[in-house]
């Protein structure tokens, strides 16, 4: 027997979810391209390594927050390190791990990204909405996925 299949209100509410995402990524991608900056992942993972610091995070753990597939984030630390903006080091648990620490210079660029992706938010999402709005759709939002 087949799950019950959504209803037409269900469908647009997905479709409605789904081309606002890729609209507000959109102009959050753009913003950060056109003020030179890194893709909005950058910013995602280092603030989540600010978030743990000193003790910085398992590739595995930043995988969890950012949710990422393997292989992307694999890369994107790859380029974060590459620029200076993460250490990798040897876990002390586990020798064969390693944790993530964000550096001075990726605070910085963090710091540097964060009035521009601020702005594109607005552009995004901010002008479109009243503050109540917002605390609504956050709430609404917030039943579509279980917060850790």
């Amino acid at each position: 027997m087949h799950p019950p299949a959504p209803s037409d209100a269900i469908v647009r509410a997905w479709v409605r979810l789904e081309r606002a995402h890729r609209a507000a990524q959109s102009t959050v991608e753009m913003r950060l391209k056109q003020a030179n900056l890194p893709p909005l992942a950058w910013y995602d993972a280092l603030l989540e390594l600010e978030r743990a610091d000193p003790a910085g995070l398992r590739p595995f753990e930043l995988q969890k927050k950012m949710l990422f597939a393997q292989y992307n984030l694999s890369r994107l630390v790859d380029r974060l390190e590459a620029a200076g903006h993460v250490l990798r080091s040897a876990s002390e648990e586990d020798g064969r791990g390693q944790v993530l620490t964000i550096t001075r210079s990726g605070r910085a660029l963090r710091q540097r990204m964060w009035p521009v992706y601020a702005a594109a938010i607005e552009a995004a999402v901010g002008s479109h909405l009243s503050e109540t709005d917002a605390l609504t759709l956050g709430e609404l939002l917030g039943r579509l996925y279980s917060k850790p």
